[in-house]
């Protein structure tokens, strides 16, 4: 025990003696501000909220536990709750699936229903609404080929529609899809290819899944987030792009986003708060040890973590060594879901037919 706390002492020393030297030598970096990448509503609320007490100002929070699942609901009201979260004024419907990714065939047609119910909350969808569609991300590169697998599931009818001239159906509605690519493929950015189409098609809805990043490991794969703010395409993997959205399309865009990444430099931040939160267990209140621990602040933290992946930040991400199989199982939880959302009269039964 006490080896253990000699050396946890000793490191946490030569840390701070380290930041010490660096403001001596004019080299201080306590000015950067680290910066956690995700894209779910449920962490930026928790990352704000970190030490304070009460909610965030300007958002509305509910939270529903169910057997398998758990339903998260973040509405961020105005400007201030822009501001404070970091994402635009709407709607944010989180599903946590702790057991999605070992899941049965029982649990995942539940969570597609799930889904169906919470697109159906955003957006008042009938037998006349026509729906684009879209699934964002890069086919070629597994934890960003979300959007594309999800695509190929859909249930696309739109061209009966126009060649026999039909306004509505008794089991189908009017539904196309698309799989843009990225501009790396493209050399065309995703928001200008779907303004395009919807100029032409004139749907009343489009429905985008994405690929999206977390800022916890267990997040990854089994957590699903719905909302009705649009999404920006790239922004899991860092790459932001065109916005799609209501302002920029001019119909509703109902987002729908996996995160199948973590940030390296977030994974490295939060194993220090656990190596530190363990050895003030093992520390005596009051001791100069424990007292040492009190002190590590986050700005120290944070010079650490820049001065080690400082040339790779931008840049490494994590992602499961199953991804492939991950994002197989989503794609047919998320598309059951659409098509059930999108089809006013169909049934699993003629999801699992058409699908097979």
């Amino acid at each position: 025990m006490k080896k253990y706390k000699l050396q946890g002492y000793l490191t946490l020393q030569y840390i701070n003696m380290k930041i010490k030297l660096k403001i001596r030598r004019g080299k201080d970096r306590r000015d950067f501000v680290f910066q956690f990448r995700t894209d779910l509503a449920v962490e930026d609320r928790e990352f704000y909220r970190e030490g304070k007490d009460g909610e965030v100002p300007g958002v509305e929070f509910k939270q529903y536990e169910k057997k398998n699942y758990s339903i998260t609901k973040v509405k961020i009201l105005n400007s201030q709750g822009e501001e404070n979260m970091r994402k635009p004024k709407g709607n944010y419907i989180t599903v946590e699936v702790p057991e999605l990714k070992n899941s049965d065939d029982e649990l995942k047609e539940e969570i597609s229903f799930l889904i169906s119910r919470e697109i159906k909350s955003l957006f008042n969808i009938n037998e006349l609404t026509k729906t684009l569609i879209v699934g964002l991300g890069n086919w070629n590169v597994t934890p960003d080929a979300l959007g594309p697998k999800v695509v190929e599931k859909i249930i696309v009818t739109r061209q009966y529609f126009v060649t026999y001239e039909k306004e509505k159906d008794e089991a189908l509605s009017n539904v196309s899809a698309i799989s843009p690519g990225v501009m790396g493929t493209t050399g065309i950015e995703t928001g200008e290819i779907i303004k395009g189409i919807v100029e032409k098609t004139r749907p009343d809805l489009v429905i985008a899944i994405d690929a999206l990043a977390s800022r916890r490991m267990e997040r990854v794969s089994t957590t699903i987030q719905i909302s009705d703010t649009g999404i920006n395409p790239g922004s899991g993997v860092g790459n932001m792009r065109i916005g799609l959205n209501k302002e920029y399309l001019g119909v509703p865009v109902i987002a729908i986003g996996v995160p199948t990444v973590v940030d390296a430099a977030t994974m490295v931040n939060d194993t220090m708060n656990l190596i530190i939160s363990s050895m003030k267990k093992e520390a005596k209140v009051g001791e100069e040890f424990y007292n040492l621990l009190e002190n590590v602040s986050k700005e120290d933290k944070y010079s650490l973590i820049r001065e080690v992946l400082e040339p790779y930040m931008p840049n490494v991400l994590v992602t499961p060594k199953e991804i492939d199989s991950l994002i197989t199982n989503l794609s047919f939880v998320l598309s059951n879901g659409i098509n059930l959302a999108v089809h006013h009269g169909l049934t699993f039964k003629d999801l699992n037919s058409y699908i097979s």
